[in-house]
């Protein structure tokens, strides 16, 4: 089955952590990049880091030094720690089946229509 599940979200204070994972198919996940992405209300949806097959990773800027992407391949699962959480990551968190590409230093990732179902992530200040 063609599924992602993430898990993880929950409900912190500033400055403390949350560890997010994405669950995939064998096949799904030793084909693909995974992207997490991350959805406020009103907000359009972002990329917030990525992983290729390849285990080379990209981030945006706006996490950059406080979030850690990552992937377990005997788990078929990727996770993405989140330290010195801000009120302003607070948004739905989703993964997706895209891929990663890079020239130089730029990246590009393409996302798939497979999404996971999303988890909530609340910071309070």
């Amino acid at each position: 089955q063609m599924q992602l599940v993430e898990s993880g979200g929950g409900l912190v204070q500033a400055g403390e952590s949350l560890k997010l994972s994405c669950t995939a198919s064998a096949t799904t996940f030793t084909i693909a990049a995974i992207g997490w992405f991350r959805q406020a209300p009103a907000n359009k949806r972002e990329l917030v880091a990525a992983i290729s097959s390849s285990h080379t990773t990209a981030y945006g800027d706006s996490v950059k030094g406080r979030f850690t992407i990552s992937r377990d391949d005997a788990k078929n699962t990727v996770y993405l720690q989140m330290d010195g959480l801000k009120s302003e990551d607070t948004a739905i968190y989703y993964c997706n089946a895209g891929r990663l590409t890079f020239s130089g230093v730029q990246y590009s990732y393409t996302a798939s229509d497979l999404w996971g179902q999303g988890t909530q992530v609340t910071v309070s200040t």
